[in-house]
């Protein structure tokens, strides 16, 4: 029997909760194994052992909590767990919430009236490639690139290559394994890349693969 992937909830509506608990437990592929009200909540569990986040595969974290909000909790997601893929809920298209969540990590953001099938979309496509972008949010994240950057810049075959598998869930070392190149060569690459490209997050690469089509998220 194929094992699930395993996901937590972290949204103080407890009604959208329990209802995206029995959307989510239907699918094929996901269940849902804990959910918590707000940030505290889940960071307390973490930091008392009570839950390991290297056995949850994907959390789905809501923007606006009361104690701890999604964007504190997502700050400190990427202090102490920068691997988790953590989806953000919200009940509005805020640009600036979108990119602050963005910049912290976050691999996807959904609206919370975004229907069941986009939902299963988006758990598959963060669980097998990394990250999911909705047409809403890549309109958004891509005109802000544009406004930094207009012109698409010549790149090498091997930055190509870099950035088609920097778009995919794989670590740095993975990628250096996967180029049969030193982990220093990789780290070259990507320094290079951000200052060429004028980006600082790995989201930003991803974000201008999508809008010069060197992958396609679909």
């Amino acid at each position: 029997m194929k094992t699930k992937n395993k996901v937590i909830i972290i949204d103080d509506h407890l009604l959208f909760s329990q209802s995206l608990k029995f959307l989510i437990n239907s699918f094929e592929d996901f269940i849902v194994v804990n959910n918590f009200e707000n940030g505290k909540d889940f960071i307390d569990s973490v930091v008392a052992n009570k839950m390991n986040l290297d056995e949850i595969d994907i959390i789905l974290l809501d923007v606006n909590m009361p104690i701890l909000d999604g964007l504190k909790t997502m700050e400190w997601i990427k202090i102490n767990h920068e691997s988790s893929k953590v989806i953000a809920l919200s009940v509005n298209d805020d640009e600036e919430t979108i990119i602050k969540m963005m910049k912290n990590g976050a691999k996807g953001y959904l609206l919370k009236d975004t229907s069941p099938q986009i939902f299963e979309e988006a758990l598959n496509t963060v669980s097998d490639k990394g990250f999911f972008f909705t047409e809403l949010v890549s309109g958004l994240l891509i005109n802000r690139l544009d406004n930094n950057k207009n012109i698409r810049l010549e790149l090498k075959d091997k930055e190509i290559i870099f950035i088609k598998h920097a778009c995919t869930e794989k670590t740095y070392k993975e990628i250096a394994d996967e180029m049969c190149l030193s982990p220093k060569t990789i780290d070259g690459y990507r320094e290079n890349l951000f200052s060429k490209l004028e980006i600082r997050t790995r989201i930003g690469l991803v974000l201008y693969a999508i809008k010069n089509k060197i992958v396609n998220i679909e």
